[in-house]
């Protein structure tokens, strides 16, 4: 079955630096674009980055363009998401989704001084 799971977020001050990872499993990651979405207490769900099944374009959101990065290595069914100068607003759980219905269990990242 397909399962993905994330890891890397945690407790950073204001301008610091996290990188969350994705491991996939359970469907041929290699074929298939993978996102990055986050969730805000109260707020909806917010796509962050996006990246096709090459790595060769990615998109990520004006809020955080210029900041986070998104990746890919295929030989290890792995995306990462860098975030650097990361902003107190940028705190949310952090989820790694695959198709319409296949989602992570979401890594926590706290930006606070």
């Amino acid at each position: 079955q397909v399962q993905l799971v994330e890891s890397g977020g945690g407790l950073v001050q204001p301008g610091g630096s996290l990188r969350l990872s994705c491991v996939a499993s359970g469907f041929t990651f290699s074929r298939y674009a993978m996102r990055w979405y986050r969730q805000a207490p109260g707020k909806e769900r917010e796509l962050v980055a996006t990246i096709t099944s090459t790595g060769s374009t990615t998109t990520t959101a004006d809020s955080v363009k210029g900041r986070f990065t998104v990746s890919r290595d295929n030989a290890k069914n792995t995306v990462y998401l860098q975030m650097n100068s990361l902003k107190p607003e940028d705190t949310a759980v952090y989820y790694c989704n695959y198709g319409r219905d296949y989602w992570g269990k979401g890594s926590q990242v706290t930006v606070s001084s």
